[in-house]
């Protein structure tokens, strides 16, 4: 009997032994099986997760940040204990002790499921495990899946610190609001760094994973609330936080930037403008869009930011000095439903939906606002971001509208959506009234770069960025008119001539395969024999055109080729009075050349990229430092800095045009416009029928140019002319940018000497010679100048001209602008007299 029962028991053992032993197996065999051809988890060490871009001014202000998924990657070193304890409570309390795996939290997690028979089917991963789902699986819930994640999870526990895996972790994991990681998250949430987070705040965000989009702290207030208490709960229970700590934060109430308890960290970036879309499109080229939206970089912009508010204000101004000249109404095309209208939070909830420009700063913020009411004498609004307020009524009265033709009730109508400003008493400050405005219909471009470096301190790309992003500076080809004729006079210059050269300003006719062309001067006067500095101050086309045919057009395309201006220009006479077109980016990098005595700038919007170590990956600076690493110069002394840039074009040359495009401002095309307290070299620029307007300019180390005119280029109107649109804004903006880099008289190289000449007839005169018409030439060295030869270009000068007499020049009229202002605009040569090109 005993020993039947001993064989009994036997029995059983050894088949229990064998079942044990055969699960055993069966399990090795799983995960065997699962464990092959699995994801390298080697390649986590190395792990490098996609990261925000952002861009700095040049005092160290972020002013844009680009990314795909919001994330700011932190050390573990560096993500305080508090956080680490929250997720740790909230999703693995058991993280430091198990080995990459829960077995007791899984055993669970199959009893509950088998309980409720699928019904409540929870995960029981750890931390370990979400990063291998995170990073080398797919986030189903098949049991394949789980199998792979244990195996990985038990590999990587051996292959990595539990630090470097929490790292890992609390960087990639994503929760909600577009934000991965806690960085990005405290900041989306609290608009905090992570060591400033109270107790419930890294609750709170340690909420998030279970399900980012279930717990809103909006829309799933209470549901949040009861996730945050439950993980302070658990902070308490593991000894991370005393019963003090954890029933005053549990009493704390749910705060967020969603709610409106903290202001967003957006609001303290400037809204994004054509300067930084640049930068992204430039580096996205550079360095490919994936690294330039994940890599983490650091980009140093060139951007002045006061100068750049100046450009924009500028051009803006003098843009809708144009628009309201032309009094007619466009609004912005958007019309909020009746519906909308029935209540102030209807009407305020549709505006703030509306797709109209909020990025406008000019005499003010610009707001949009909807027509509530259109009634005799004034309309009632309601305004976005602004409350109601008795001393500045959201009314317009019908006087503010007086510069629009028509009817006043049949111009707007009921729930039309318009952009309106504050008016301001200038002397005191006082509101005066709301008024309308829009975003005109023509629009432009201004660039300005310091001349020795390139560095762009100011781009405008438009009237407003969020009205529409297309950059009219960097991607507008546009005619640049007479702004081109300084690389004709350059390549003359260059080639043997001087300004004191005669060419003769008489008609042609040029036989072309599309017929006889006959240019025309834009006054269809002429000046006869005529020294090359009055051709390029009062903008002659006829002398401009003999002049590059003399000099040869290949000898002008090389010229502009090798300014930048074009890639391979074609070779066509009317080129030279600029027809081709280019960008006003490029023109204004070529007259720095001009500026700077003869050497190629490359202009560049970016100082310095850093990656995400902090490692320079480019720098724009092509200067070396002779002694930068000499411990030996003295205090009173600065490291040489050395330029090895290329010449491209003699410095004589340079000085020369420089001088004559100085009387371009003083005395030619420009001279009514521009006033500035010291020394400015410029050319207007206007193409046939005014479609371009143009100036471009520079003192002794900033340049800066303006460009306008409509999207689909037409006709500006007979008034328009770049000294009288482009010249103002270009006025302005210098004015205050002189206030901050100064500026001086144009440095003379050395190899030359002085010569007086008269600027009417180009002789000779004497030392002492002294009048308006007595202007002193730069010359070379060694080479005594030919006075009284004529270039005529191989064409003849024609008799009974109607010539300029001695001093005469363009005929002008005075206007008055819409703002007030004085200006002074000429004649027109008529359609299809001349080419495509330049006028003025």
């Amino acid at each position: 009997m005993l020993r039947a029962f001993g064989t009994f028991f036997g029995t059983i053992f050894s088949l229990l032994t064998l079942g044990l032993m055969l699960i055993a197996l069966s399990i090795a065999a799983v995960f065997h099986i699962y464990g092959q051809d699995l994801p390298s988890h080697e390649s986590l060490a190395n792990y490098t997760p996609p990261t925000i871009s952002r861009i700095y001014s040049g005092e160290g202000r972020i002013i844009d940040e680009f990314s795909r998924e919001r994330r700011l990657f932190t050390p573990a070193e560096d993500i305080p204990d508090l956080v680490k304890q929250a997720f740790i409570s909230a999703e693995d309390k058991n993280f430091y002790t198990h080995g990459g795996y829960d077995a007791r939290g899984i055993a669970a997690a199959i009893v509950e499921a088998v309980r409720s028979r699928g019904k409540n089917v929870r995960g029981a991963s750890t931390i370990t495990q979400q990063v291998m789902k995170n990073f080398l699986l797919s986030g189903d819930r098949r049991i394949e899946r789980k199998i792979k994640e244990i195996i990985l999870a038990t590999r990587i526990e051996e292959t990595l610190s539990k630090d470097k895996i929490l790292e890992l972790y609390l960087n990639e994991i994503f929760l909600g609001q577009n934000s991965y990681g806690v960085t990005a998250a405290a900041q989306t949430y609290f608009n905090k760094p992570l060591r400033e987070l109270a107790p419930h705040e890294a609750a709170m965000l340690a909420s998030m994973p279970k399900a980012p989009s279930d717990f809103h702290p909006v829309r799933n207030r209470e549901r949040l609330l009861k996730r945050r208490d439950f993980v302070l709960k658990e902070m308490y229970e593991n000894g991370y936080i005393d019963q003090a700590t954890y029933e005053t934060e549990v009493a704390q109430p749910l705060r967020s930037v969603q709610n409106g308890d903290f202001e967003p960290f957006s609001a303290g970036l400037p809204p994004r403008d054509y300067f930084t879309d640049e930068i992204r499109r430039q580096l996205s080229q550079d360095f490919g869009e994936g690294e330039f939206f994940s890599g983490g970089l650091s980009v140093r912009a060139t951007i002045d930011p006061e100068m750049q508010v100046e450009a924009a204000q500028e051009l803006r101004r003098q843009l809708e000095i144009y628009d309201r000249g032309r009094g007619r109404w466009r609004g912005t095309g958007v019309v909020l439903p009746a519906e909308a209208l029935e209540s102030e939070e209807a009407w305020r909830k549709a505006l703030s939906e509306a797709a109209v420009p909020r990025d406008i700063e000019l005499d003010g913020r610009w707001h949009p606002a909807v027509i509530l009411e259109i009634e005799d004498q004034q309309m009632r609004l309601g305004i976005e971001g602004v409350a109601a307020d008795e001393n500045a009524p959201h009314v317009v009265p019908r006087n503010d509208i007086a510069w629009l033709p028509g009817n006043f009730q049949e111009t707007f109508k009921r729930g039309e959506v318009v952009l309106v400003r504050k008016m301001i008493e200038e002397d005191s400050g006082e509101f005066i009234r709301w008024t309308l405005r829009q975003v005109p219909e023509v629009q432009g471009g201004f660039v300005a770069m310091d001349v020795n470096t390139g560095r762009v301190l100011a781009m405008q790309g438009g009237f407003s960025y969020q009205h529409s992003v297309f950059n009219r500076a960097t991607q507008a080809k546009r005619q640049p008119g007479s702004s081109f004729k300084p690389f004709v006079y350059a390549a003359a210059l260059d080639s043997g001539y001087s300004p004191a050269t005669i060419v003769v300003d008489a008609p042609i006719e040029i036989d072309t395969p599309q017929g006889i062309w006959r240019p025309r001067n834009s006054s269809n006067k002429f000046y006869g024999p005529t020294p090359l500095r009055t051709g390029i101050e009062q903008s002659r086309n006829l002398m401009t055109i003999r002049l590059a045919q003399e000099v040869g057009m290949d000898v002008v395309a090389h010229y502009a080729e090798r300014f930048g201006v074009y890639e391979d220009m074609r070779q066509f006479l009317a080129n030279s009075l600029g027809s081709e077109e280019t960008t006003l980016y490029n023109m204004v990098a070529a007259y720095a050349m001009f500026a700077n005595g003869g050497e190629r700038v490359e202009p560049t919007l970016v100082d310095r990229v850093q990656d995400r170590y902090g490692k320079t990956v480019y720098s724009h600076d092509p200067r070396n430092c002779v002694d930068c690493d000499d411990p030996g110069i003295p205090r009173t002394r600065a490291p040489r800095i050395v330029s090895d840039r290329e010449r491209v074009m003699d410095a004589i040359t340079a000085y020369q045009l420089t001088s004559m495009m100085k009387g371009v401002v003083d005395r030619g095309t420009a001279s009514g416009v521009i006033n500035l307290p010291v020394p400015v070299a410029g050319k207007t620029g206007t193409t046939n029928d005014a479609r371009d307007v143009w100036f471009v300019g520079f003192t002794s180390n900033i340049v800066a140019g303006c460009y306008i005119g409509y999207d689909q280029p037409r006709s500006l109107g007979g008034r328009a002319y770049g000294s009288s649109m482009c010249g103002p804004v270009f006025q302005e903006f210098m004015s205050e940018a002189i206030k901050k880099y100064g500026g001086g008289p144009f440095e003379v190289p050395p190899g030359g000497h002085f010569l007086k000449i008269d600027r009417f007839t180009g002789a000779r005169l004497a030392d002492d010679a002294q009048g308006d018409f007595v202007v002193a030439e730069y010359f070379r060295d060694g080479e005594e100048p030919v006075f009284g030869f004529n270039v005529t270009g191989g064409f003849a000068m024609g008799t009974d001209l109607e010539l300029f007499k001695r001093g005469e020049t363009e005929q002008v009229r005075e206007v008055t602008t819409s703002t007030g202002r004085k200006a002074t605009v000429g004649g027109k040569a008529s359609f299809g007299s001349m080419s495509s090109g330049g006028l003025y």
